[in-house]
C-alpha cells in the first residue's frame, strides 16, 4: 500500500470515527462528513493518475456537485434547527416529536 492511499483511508476513517463518536452538535456531524466527502473526492481524482487511464473521468465533478449539495442542504438544515431548537445540539432534536 503506498503512502497515498494509506492517507486517503486514514483520512476517510478518522472523518468516520469522528462522526461516530463526537456527535455533540450538528456543525461538528457536517464538518466531519465534509472531510468524508473531500476525502473520497481526492481519491477519485488521483485514481486515473494512478491506474494511467488516458481519459479523464466525470466521476470526480459529479462527486463534487453532489457534495456541495449536501453542504447547502445541511447548512439549511442547521439554520432551521438552530431557529427553531435554539440551538445545534444533537441531543434536543427528537424526531418523534413535532
Amino acid at each position: 500500500m503506498s503512502f497515498l492511499h494509506l492517507s486517503f483511508y486514514s483520512a476517510f476513517t478518522l472523518s468516520a470515527l469522528g462522526l461516530a463518536f463526537h456527535r455533540t452538535h450538528l456543525i461538528s456531524a457536517l464538518l466531519c462528513l465534509e472531510s468524508m466527502m473531500l476525502s473520497m473526492y481526492i481519491a477519485l481524482t488521483m485514481w486515473p493518475v494512478h491506474t494511467q487511464t488516458p481519459s479523464p473521468t466525470i466521476m470526480p465533478i459529479l462527486m463534487l456537485t453532489f457534495s456541495a449539495c449536501e453542504a447547502g442542504t445541511g447548512l439549511a438544515l442547521l439554520v432551521a434547527s438552530t431557529r427553531t431548537h435554539g440551538s445545534d445540539h444533537l441531543h434536543n432534536f427528537n424526531l418523534l416529536q413535532c
